[in-house]
């Protein structure tokens, strides 16, 4: 598949036969082999049903109030006012988990799941257990909520909430994670993640650009099908990353805040920096006092 800003870029388009959904993300349309993602909304009363079947699948609030009742248990009042205020509260469901969300007020969530052959119990991830942090310095300062990471008891799916303030950037110095590699002693410096960015912007005529390229160090680079491509991500809008390096940098005047989605060849973040760019962490003075923004 041939990568470009056109197709690296989804953004909502009405659905007749799913009103409710907001956009979705599938294996087949993104070219890679996990991750389908969707953002929906609910209606206040109104309910959503759906089967993880044969993968694993995490349910993360982002705005509203839900309910979700299942096969394997019930969870009540999962709220949130919006993501500007407070961390997700997000539920891992395992595979053979039939279930329902109900909404008790208008409501979007976001649900993502990828293929699996493990067996893990449902968690609940509440937001007074996500660990917040501020990561990077000066104008690369973002804040970091890691909804789901390494090390959590599932089999590939990684989530991770980050908060751009005007004018900073992130996913910075540019990184990749497109190709598994071990040291000798079998740990790991870099795993294979395909990756989804979902959008919100915290006034409606904001926006962020991401520029997603690869190098000679990226393996389609190196089978000749380059991808070198910069979209502009509004609100609700989501970037595919299938490989290469995939830095954001926010509007001057809006704060951006993206779920990052990710899966692949281990439950990790193990990624390299565009040796280009590696040297600016040793330049920061200091980290941003916007954040953390809660």
């Amino acid at each position: 598949m041939k990568y470009t800003a056109e197709n690296i870029l989804v953004c909502p388009a009405a659905n007749a036969d799913d009103p409710d959904l907001i956009l979705s993300v599938t294996p087949e349309e993104a070219g890679w082999d996990y991750i389908f993602f969707q953002a929906r909304r609910l209606n206040a009363q109104e309910s959503w049903s759906y089967a993880s079947g044969e993968n694993e699948l995490a349910i993360v609030i982002l705005s509203g109030d839900i309910s979700i009742s299942s096969n394997r248990g019930e969870w009540k009042g999962i709220s949130r006012k919006d993501v500007w205020t407070s961390a997700a509260t997000a539920l891992y469901l395992p595979r053979h988990t039939e279930f329902t969300i109900t909404a008790a007020e208008d409501s979007e969530f976001a649900v993502t799941w990828v293929s699996t052959d493990e067996d893990h119990e449902p968690w609940l991830i509440q937001p007074q257990d996500v660990p917040v942090s501020v990561r990077g310095g000066d104008n690369v300062s973002r804040q970091i909520n890691d909804l789901l990471p390494p090390g959590s008891p599932v089999h590939r799916l990684v989530l991770v909430e980050v908060y751009t303030p005007s004018g900073n950037w992130s996913s910075y110095p540019p990184h990749k994670h497109d190709v598994h590699i071990e040291d000798a002693d079998g740990n790991l410096i870099e795993a294979d993640l395909e990756e989804v960015y979902f959008y919100k912007i915290d006034k409606p005529e904001g926006y962020a650009y991401q520029r997603v390229y690869t190098d000679d160090n990226s393996p389609m680079q190196q089978a000749g099908n380059p991808i070198d491509a910069l979209v502009k991500a509004e609100n609700n809008c989501a970037v595919l990353v299938p490989e290469g390096y995939h830095p954001v940098v926010s509007a001057p005047g809006y704060t951006t805040y993206y779920l990052n989605v990710l899966a692949g060849s281990a439950q990790s973040l193990a990624n390299q920096d565009d040796p280009n760019f590696t040297w600016v962490k040793d330049a920061y003075q200091g980290v941003d006092s916007r954040l953390p923004l809660y």
